[in-house]
């Protein structure tokens, strides 16, 4: 357990896998919408020019999130 961060420190070409969600309400149903259910794999690809959002290729489809939605993630770093 103590490589679960949340996504947006996974650093830019890693993988990992989601392992728990602590959003709630819309955001959270959002985040279950776009695909990042338990154990999906998830890659961080590149961040824009401010730094933020960040793109994440999720199930096939490029993904681009803020910080503050990513921090919601928790992944495992594999």
């Amino acid at each position: 357990m103590d490589n679960i961060i949340p996504l947006h420190q996974v650093p830019m070409g890693g993988f990992c896998k989601v392992k728990e969600l602590i959003a709630d309400g819309s955001s959270r149903r959002r985040m279950l919408d776009l695909g990042l259910v338990f154990d999906t794999e998830v890659e961080s690809l590149r961040k824009s020019p401010s730094g933020d959002p960040i793109a994440y290729q999720i199930r096939g489809a490029v993904i681009a999130l803020r910080s503050e939605e990513a921090s919601k993630i928790l992944v495992e770093v594999i």
